[in-house]
């Protein structure tokens, strides 16, 4: 079972991956949280400076996550920004009432989540794996339950009942962006535990 450390301080995502990961890989937690500046302009470049900089400090396989919210209407304020979007809000609560303000006059609320995890084995040995969940933002905060922007991200479903992810901790388990690249890299790192176990 390849092992990893979480390139990042947050415990949300820290329980996400321990939950998406069991079984095949075993993701703990950094011994202790670093400062990374993330520089990077695509989510791609963040997830490998900070996969980087654990793995160069640490000296073990790091596992780094970098994702965000892009909303159409609003190119240039969310993205790789998401986390540091609206600085004079306290809290995510208070950026999402003031994302839900800043679409009032705009007709495309449409948007997606996405998520770029970069696995660092080695400098040899470095991978990258998307996952995006489609939907739009909502009029207003629902559900309890996940972090950040889920209470008024609506997703693409079969079932039109307008719920959030916030309120869909089962569905968001299985098809949240988080999950899809999670899904990705397992099959990729089954399939090369396998062979490895074949070779004679």
């Amino acid at each position: 079972m390849k092992e990893f450390i979480l390139a990042s301080g947050n415990a949300h995502k820290a329980q996400e991956f321990r939950e998406l990961f069991r079984g095949t890989l075993t993701v703990h937690p950094a011994p202790k949280t670093l400062e990374v500046e993330e520089t990077g302009k695509t989510f791609t470049e963040n997830a490998f400076i900070k996969a980087k900089a654990y793995f160069d400090t640490f000296g073990v396989p790091a596992l780094a996550d970098d994702s965000g919210l892009v909303v159409h209407a609003l190119p240039d304020l969310l993205g790789v920004q998401s986390a540091r979007f609206a600085p004079e809000c306290l809290n995510y609560a208070d950026k999402c009432r003031k994302l839900i303000e800043l679409l009032q006059p705009k007709e495309d609320r449409t948007g997606y989540f996405i998520c770029v995890l970069c696995f660092y084995l080695s400098p040899e040995e470095i991978y990258f794996f998307e996952g995006r969940v489609h939907g739009e933002i909502g009029l207003s905060l629902r559900g309890e339950h996940g972090f950040g922007y889920d209470p008024i991200f609506i997703p693409e479903r079969n079932e039109r009942d307008g719920m959030s992810l916030a309120e869909l901790p089962e569905w968001k388990n299985e098809f949240s962006h988080r999950a899809k690249a999670s899904l990705a890299a397992l099959d990729f790192f089954k399939d090369s535990i396998d062979k490895t176990h074949k070779k004679p």
